[in-house]
């Protein structure tokens, strides 16, 4: 775990931090980049993915001591100064903290092994925006969902700013992709999975209701905010349920509503 002093932003060894802002040559290059101290915690301590660098201030490296120490590991540090941290990546890193890890290889549904035994499971639909992606991971990992299914046109969820939105939990919580959407919804229901459409739908079930007599596994269906849920998606769901909301809002943020639905679902995983 060697610790190098750099100064010079060309450094050829911080190449990775260069191009921190563009997403598709990270994901050519099989990286992903987290950012602040507790994100950063998050992928030093996480059992199964590959920590290559850190690039940090001083201060940022002592308050990863303990983990460092803990878990050393073959990754090389660099030290430098806010300043230069903000000259290499081109905008100011949240307290001085950033880490390049390995991307793990997609996994499709079919290779998620907590779908045997999960009781609550979220699936989202072209959800693009990575705050609200993040956001929904955080949710998942905060009430109890075993895992998350992405449809193909889902935001990367190890994009840096979902990452970040998500405190991590988008390295944490298990997650896959269904590549034959929404055509794959139907092996949810051959794992005894009941799919519930989460929709502003005047006329679907009102979501206490929908408690009262949940099922015993339950896949939260959750689409893109405007357009909402496709047709297809919509049609293979078994139930539809509702967040009652006052009169003249149209609908909440998705990462929103799948907190408020987490939260009274949470208790079945």
């Amino acid at each position: 775990m060697p610790i190098v002093q750099v100064d010079d932003p060309q450094d050829p060894r911080l190449g990775d931090y260069r191009d921190v802002s563009d997403p598709v040559l990270l994901r050519e290059r099989g990286i992903f980049v987290a950012e602040s101290r507790l994100v950063v915690r998050e992928l030093l301590a996480h059992p199964h993915l590959r920590t290559r660098s850190l690039l940090v201030t001083e201060a940022a490296l002592e308050s990863l001591r303990d983990l460092l120490d803990a878990r050393p590991g073959d990754h090389t540090i660099y030290v430098g100064t806010h300043q230069f941290l903000k000259r290499v990546v081109g905008y100011k890193v949240h307290r001085g903290c950033l880490a390049v890890g390995e991307r793990p290889p997609p996994r499709p549904d079919t290779e998620l092994p907590q779908l045997a035994s999960a009781r609550l499971v979220v699936v989202l639909e072209n959800v693009g925006n990575p705050d609200n992606v993040g956001g929904i991971f955080r949710n998942a990992a905060a009430f109890g969902a075993a895992c998350v299914l992405l449809s193909p046109n889902c935001c990367d969820p190890l994009y840096r700013k979902a990452i970040r939105t998500s405190l991590g939990a988008t390295l944490r919580v298990p997650y896959g992709i269904i590549e034959d959407w929404p055509h794959g919804l139907a092996r949810l229901r051959d794992h005894g999975f009941t799919v519930a459409a989460l929709t502003p739908d005047p006329d679907a079930d009102d979501l206490e209701s929908f408690i009262e007599h949940r099922p015993p596994r339950v896949v939260l269906l959750l689409g893109t905010e405007g357009p909402g849920l496709s047709a297809g998606a919509v049609d293979r769901a078994d139930r539809h349920v509702r967040i009652p909301i006052a009169p003249g809002i149209d609908s909440l943020n998705v990462a929103t509503a799948s907190g408020i639905a987490l939260h009274r679902l949470g208790n079945l995983s």
